[in-house]
């Protein structure tokens, strides 16, 4: 962060502060673990904490000024109508001092892998900052724009939502240059009712970027395909297929952990390699490939740039446990998250007389249609290639019943009450050059089945 001087900062949240307000702060905290002098702390309330009663200590830790909706004793206090706003408000006004391009990247499946891509792309000629981890709400998108200072060339935001409006203060804060959207599925569909709700909640994006700003769009989704847009905003295409798009993708073909493509753009060939399994992953390459040709990347550096991302953490990461390959995608799940998942797994080689084995959780936040939605990845597992069907949670059982009804024997899916006891069987049954893929939503934790194997 470059350092702003205080008054600025009580002008930009709109704020009243009856303190003298020339010093310089280098730092905006909303922990007042990361206090130090010469920040600002600002008093967030949650639904099991509020910070103006920890005011007093980040002024104890050398905080310059705390921001809250009330005075508070022991601390010199900017006072606001919103704490919430506040912190978007000043994020905004600071993102406002970079001419920069500011990639916003949305959608119900795939952002993050989207945004990592993009970010890997943008490398190739400009220094860029990118969202990390879940910093994508209204609390991290904000801190990750403070981050921001003048070395930076370039920055890929993602934003994530649950509900309408969230997504348009996002949007509001961020100011993007480029806006992207992945595709709409059915992910929060129980707070927004429809996909055409969920469509309209992403288009949000737009409430804040520059007026010239493109959409980059996945031609292969049904709803966005069929949006239409204000003339002063162009639309860029991407597509696995279809040709007429600006970009598409050929020649796919999976081997030995990897797909190869070739990008076709602007009559050109443009041989990519992904380090990583999946025809969804493809797609977010050819997402990442249009952002950087839109920015003024050589096109080749662009193919050149998806390779270089690589998985982490608990989404789609491939490793070797005893022997065993192990697909870790357990950071969320959607009904299309769950069928590219499935892919992957039937894509990972096994020994001769290897298994696939399929270990589901449930998929949260669906809403009425909860058990059908189950029942659809279910029936999607028997037409893949898995021998075993091993389910954790109340609404898995239903994933055994679509396995079941197309086809695959009831005496290969199991249910399990908990997590120990799914862990336990699993030790029982696994044997090396077996693959396994974990999926399911962030809240199931099959993590804790994962560290018990290792």
């Amino acid at each position: 962060m470059e350092k702003m001087s205080l008054s600025e900062i009580v002008s930009a949240v709109g704020g009243s502060f009856g303190y003298p307000a020339d010093m310089m702060i280098d730092s905006i905290s909303t922990d007042t673990r990361k206090i130090r002098p010469g920040s600002v702390f600002i008093a967030l309330k949650g639904d099991t904490f509020d910070g103006h009663d920890f005011a007093p200590d980040a002024m104890k830790l050398g905080a310059e000024a705390v921001v809250t909706e009330r005075q508070v004793e022991g601390a010199r206090c900017i006072i606001v109508d919103s704490t919430a706003k506040a912190l978007r408000d000043l994020a905004h006004y600071y993102r406002m001092k970079f001419d920069i391009p500011l990639v916003g990247i949305t959608g119900s499946v795939g952002k993050t892998t989207t945004k990592d891509m993009i970010a890997c792309v943008l490398a190739r000629k400009f220094k860029t900052l990118k969202t990390e981890g879940n910093h994508n709400n209204e609390i991290g998108m904000p801190l990750t724009l403070l981050e921001l200072d003048k070395s930076y060339e370039a920055a890929v935001i993602e934003m994530g939502m649950n509900h309408a409006g969230e997504m348009s203060r996002l949007s509001m804060c961020a100011s993007p240059t480029l806006c992207v959207i992945t595709n709409i599925g059915v992910s929060h569909i129980e707070n927004l009712g429809s996909q055409e709700n969920i469509l309209k909640a992403k288009l949000e994006i737009l409430d804040g970027a520059f007026p010239n700003a493109s959409l980059v769009l996945n031609r292969d989704d049904k709803l966005l395909s069929g949006i239409e847009l204000q003339e002063t905003r162009g639309m860029i295409w991407y597509s696995l297929k279809k040709k007429d798009s600006a970009v598409y993708a050929s020649n796919i073909s999976a081997d030995e952990g990897k797909i190869t493509f070739t990008i076709n753009y602007g009559g050109a060939k443009y041989p990519a390699v992904l380090n990583v399994l999946g025809e969804h992953n493809v797609k977010n390459a050819l997402a990442a490939f249009t952002v950087g040709v839109s920015l003024g990347i050589d096109p080749a550096e662009c193919a050149a740039g998806v390779g270089d991302y690589r998985p982490a953490g608990l989404r789609q990461n491939i490793k070797q446990v005893k022997g065993a390959s192990f697909v870790v995608d357990c950071y969320n799940a959607a009904p299309d998250s769950m069928k590219a998942a499935l892919n992957v797994l039937s894509q990972v080689k096994v020994k001769e007389g290897g298994k696939r084995i399929c270990v589901l959780a449930d998929m949260l936040e669906l809403g009425k249609r909860s058990v059908a939605y189950h029942k659809q990845v279910g029936e999607y597992v028997a037409s893949a290639k898995a021998d075993m069907l091993l389910c954790f949670g109340e609404n898995s059982r239903f994933y055994i019943e679509g396995a079941v009804k197309k086809g695959m024997p009831a005496e290969s899916c199991r249910h399990f009450d908990s997590r120990s006891e799914l862990a336990e069987y699993l030790k029982g049954c696994l044997e090396e050059g077996d693959a396994v893929l974990f999926k399911g939503s962030r809240g199931m934790k099959l993590e804790e089945v994962i560290e018990s194997l290792e």
